[in-house]
């Protein structure tokens, strides 16, 4: 088998960040199956400290929509870690900027239409139209092996969810509303919400799904000794 032929390794290089989903139901013993496959995750000392909440039907529309406004008017509960750096610098403020103007040259947005800027960031909070919603959470006392733990789960999630022919998307947009969806999903509020994703059958027609952001190579970012 040539590595082009190998299944895992042609489920990494096929991951990428969908944001458009066909109406298509992914059955639960499917997610039950990926989620499954996540629990071979490692943690520190096999402590797997991940809890995730999937939500689908209804409860997936309503939190959208009650999401989704909030945001839009300007409601935002504001995040309880920061995910970037608080000051930007190259080379990753260059990234950053090319992945953001790719994607809304994707989608026919030009600088200046804040509006459409906004309603297209308002549809992370309905998972881009995804069935499926997941989210990422784990107790509030645990410290940062514990998030690079989750990491990994998440990404296996992905990965397997490649391997079954599904998409996912990844999004740290749902921080900003620590305290609102874990008592929308029912959860004791000594959890921490970390994120969540969209998953579920790509939508090949999406403009927004012709954008696949630029990778560094190798050479760039690994130092061989020996």
């Amino acid at each position: 088998m040539t590595s082009t032929e190998n299944p895992v390794l042609e489920a990494i290089r096929s991951r990428r960040s969908v944001r458009a989903y066909l109406p298509r139901e992914v059955p639960g013993e499917m997610i039950r199956e990926i989620l499954a496959a996540a629990t071979r995750t490692p943690s520190g000392s096999n402590i797997q400290p991940w809890k995730v909440a999937v939500v689908t039907g209804a409860p997936l529309k309503a939190l959208g929509d009650e999401l989704s406004a909030k945001y839009l008017a300007g409601e935002v509960e504001g995040r309880e870690y920061d995910y970037y750096p608080r000051s930007w610098r190259e080379p990753y403020l260059a990234r950053r900027r090319a992945t953001g103007w790719g994607l809304y040259s994707a989608l026919g947005i030009e600088k200046g239409q804040t509006d459409r800027m906004a309603a297209q960031h308002a549809r992370n909070y309905r998972f881009f139209d995804a069935p499926v919603g997941i989210f990422f959470l784990f107790d509030r006392d645990m410290e940062i092996g514990s998030w690079l733990d989750l990491g990994m789960f998440i990404q296996n999630i992905m990965i397997a969810a490649r391997g079954l022919g599904l998409h996912s998307c990844p999004q740290a947009a749902f921080a900003d509303f620590p305290r609102l969806i874990p008592r929308f999903l029912g959860l004791p509020e000594d959890l921490q919400l970390v994120c969540g994703m969209a998953l579920g059958y790509e939508d090949p027609a999406a403009p927004e799904n012709a954008f696949t952001p630029a990778r560094i190579a190798p050479e760039d970012f690994v130092t061989w000794v020996g």
